[in-house]
C-alpha cells in the first residue's frame, strides 16, 4: 500500500484529502506545517507528497527544496489556493512532480497521484536494473575497516573530489568505485570504465580520448574515445599504475582543463566527468622510479581509500562466506546450503592471496563438491589441498 504525505495547514483540507485517498486505497499522513512535514519526510521513506504552498514556519516552495536535498526520487505535488502560472512554473523549476489548484478536481488529484507512483516505481526499477547491468553488489563486513570505508564513501561520493583507491587485487576496489558513483549527484549519468593494465599501451590514448578517421594506419572511422563517453558521470581507471607517460601527460590536462584531443585531430572537446582511480600498485614508489607522473598523483589522491586485503579481516569471512553462499546457490537453482561453524574457523585460519575474489570461488567449489551442508571436512578435502599446493608453486 503506497504511503502519502499530506501537509497542509488547513485541517478541513487535510481530512478531505485522507478521506479521499484512504477510500482509494492509500495510507496517508499529515503534517499542519512544514516544519513538521520535513521531520516526518526525514524519518520515513514516502511515495509521494501532497504539500500546501501558503503555510507557517516553512513554506511549500522552501519545503520543497529541502526535500529535494533530503531525497530527489520522491515526487512531490504541489497544491494551493492562492496560486497563478508562476507560481506553477517555479515549483515545477525547483522539482514539482506536478502544481495542482485549490480547490483540487478530485480525478485530475488522482490521476496526478497515479502518475507520481508510476514515476516512484520506474525509479525503483531503474535502480534494480543498473545494479543488475553494473553487477552492483552489497559491500559486505562489518570490520573497523569496511565501516570507516562506507563512511568516506557516504562523505565523499556527493562531492567532486577525485578518489584514488588503493589495495591488492581482488579486494573490490571496482565495488568501491562503483558506490562512489552510485551515491553521487551523478548516478544518473555513465560509469565508464577502464582497465588500464588490458590495454596496449599503444592503444591506450585512442581508448581514452578518441581518434579521428584516418589518424593511423587501422582508424577506418571515428571513435569516441571514453571520456567522452563519461560526459556527465563517471570515468573509472583501473589500475592506473600501468599506464604510459604520454597517456598519463594527456590525462593530467584533462583534469586540469577539462578537455581532451582525439588523437588525428585538432579540436578541443569539453568534457565534464569525475575521475576515479585505483591501483594495486605504490605509486609514490612508480613516481620515485620515474614511472608515475607525480603532478597527476597529486590531481588523483584528493582524497585516498585503501580497502584492505581479506587477511587484514579475517573477522568478516562468516559474512563473506554466508554472502556468496546465498547468490551462488541462487545462481545454480538450489537451496542455499548450511555451514558449519568449524568449516568457517578453518577458513579463517588460512591465509587468502587472492582475497574476496578467491574466498567466492572457495564458496563455489565448497557448494559443488557438498550436499546439503559444507563440513570442516570439505574444507580439508577441497580447500587446503590446493591452497597448500599453491603456496609450494
Amino acid at each position: 500500500m503506497p504511503t502519502i504525505l499530506v501537509i497542509d495547514d488547513e485541517k478541513a483540507i487535510r481530512k478531505t484529502l485522507n478521506d479521499i485517498l484512504s477510500y482509494e486505497g492509500y495510507a496517508v499522513e499529515e503534517a499542519a506545517d512544514g516544519e513538521q512535514g520535513l521531520n516526518l519526510f526525514k524519518q520515513k521513506n514516502y511515495d509521494a507528497v501532497l504539500c500546501d504552498i501558503k503555510m507557517p514556519k516553512l513554506d511549500g516552495i522552501e519545503w520543497l527544496t529541502r526535500a529535494r536535498e533530503i531525497n530527489p526520487d520522491v515526487p512531490i505535488i504541489m497544491i494551493s489556493g492562492h496560486g497563478n502560472i508562476e507560481t506553477a512554473v517555479d515549483a515545477v523549476k525547483k522539482g514539482a512532480f506536478d502544481y495542482i489548484a485549490k480547490p483540487p478536481d478530485l480525478n485530475r488529484l488522482l490521476i496526478t497521484l497515479r502518475n507520481a507512483l508510476d514515476k516512484t516505481t520506474l525509479v525503483a526499477e531503474t535502480r534494480v536494473l543498473k545494479k543488475k547491468v553494473y553487477g552492483l553488489q552489497e559491500m559486505i563486513g562489518e570490520s573497523p575497516a569496511m565501516q570507516k570505508i562506507r563512511e568516506t564513501i557516504d562523505r565523499v561520493a556527493p562531492t567532486e573530489a577525485r578518489v584514488l583507491i588503493t589495495g591488492e587485487n581482488g579486494v573490490g576496489k571496482e565495488l568501491v568505485a562503483r558506490w562512489i558513483h552510485e551515491k553521487s549527484h551523478r548516478a544518473r549519468g555513465p560509469l565508464v570504465e577502464v582497465n588500464c593494465a588490458a590495454i596496449p599501451s599503444e592503444l591506450i590514448e585512442s581508448e581514452l580520448f578518441g581518434h579521428e578517421k584516418g589518424s593511423f594506419t587501422s582508424a577506418i572511422k571515428q571513435r569516441i574515445g571514453k571520456f567522452e563517453q563519461a560526459h556527465g558521470g563517471t570515468l573509472f581507471l583501473d589500475e592506473i599504475g600501468d599506464m604510459s607517460l604520454d597517456a598519463q601527460a594527456k590525462v593530467l590536462r584533462a583534469l586540469q582543463e577539462g578537455k581532451i584531443t582525439r588523437v588525428g585531430g585538432d579540436k578541443d572537446i569539453q568534457v565534464d566527468v569525475r575521475v576515479i582511480a585505483a591501483t594495486n600498485k605504490n605509486l609514490l614508489q612508480e613516481v620515485e622510479a620515474k614511472r608515475f607522473r607525480l603532478d597527476l598523483y597529486h590531481r588523483l589522491s584528493v582524497v585516498i581509500i585503501h580497502v584492505p586485503s581479506l587477511n587484514e579481516r579475517k573477522e568478516d569471512i562468516p559474512l563473506l562466506a554466508d554472502y556468496f553462499l546465498e547468490e551462488i546457490c541462487k545462481e545454480y537453482g538450489i537451496f542455499k546450503k548450511k555451514i558449519e561453524r568449524q568449516a568457517i574457523e578453518l577458513l579463517q585460519q588460512m591465509e587468502w592471496t587472492g582475497n574476496i575474489r578467491e574466498l567466492r570461488n572457495v564458496i563455489e567449489r565448497l557448494i559443488i563438491f557438498s550436499d546439503k551442508t559444507i563440513t570442516a571436512q570439505h574444507v580439508m578435502d577441497y580447500v587446503m589441498p590446493f591452497k597448500e599446493s599453491k603456496q609450494k608453486n
